[in-house]
């Protein structure tokens, strides 16, 4: 005879498998990925104060050659005029007329008197990290020869003090360089 057990034995459990983080193990992610964006952060600030002065440099370069084009096409003398502005930057203006005709107010905005005519007006706020600067005031361009007088250096600076020079020759052409050797660019002799 066969005895069947009063009762049938227990099956096991399946075995579970946990799903997702607990708190320790998800604080401490937290934890290194702080430190590590706390790391980066001063590298990714450079580098854009670095591709803001690219760009501010670039932009001078291409207004320059603008305002030589312009005085050759519309036949008429055009200034480019870089003044300091109240808040600690710096803009330009380009404009046919008289030197000093043209000017940058406190706000950034361009005021002409007549008959001068404005071109184009570029602002570096003092927020912004970068700053222009010159000897010469005013640069003229001269719609019959196609030169520029006086030559000039122009300053491109950031606030951490690296800076780019763009120097126009005679001839109204524009070279880049670096007194401080930054990559990209050649030593300033």
């Amino acid at each position: 005879m066969s005895q069947t057990p009063c009762c049938p034995r227990p099956r096991p459990l399946p075995r579970q498998t946990s799903r997702g983080l607990t708190m320790v193990e998800l604080l401490c992610c937290l934890c290194i990925s702080g430190l590590l964006l706390a790391g980066a952060l001063p590298s990714l600030r450079d580098l854009r104060l670095r591709q803001t002065l690219d760009a501010v440099a670039a932009m001078l370069e291409t207004d320059v050659q603008y305002a030589r084009s312009l005085a050759r096409a519309t036949d008429r003398t055009v200034r480019l005029a870089v003044q300091a502005t109240a808040d600690g930057g710096s803009c330009y203006v380009i404009h046919s007329g008289p030197a000093g005709a043209c000017s940058c107010d406190a706000s950034g905005a361009a005021r002409c008197d007549e008959p001068a005519q404005l071109q184009r007006v570029q602002v570096q706020a003092a927020t912004a990290g970068v700053r222009i600067s010159t000897a010469s005031r005013s640069l003229v361009f001269d719609a019959g020869k196609g030169t520029v007088t006086p030559t000039a250096t122009f300053v491109v600076t950031d606030s951490e003090g690296r800076a780019l020079h763009q120097i126009v020759n005679v001839l109204g052409r524009t070279r880049s360089c670096s007194p401080s050797g930054l990559a990209g660019y050649r030593r300033c002799a």
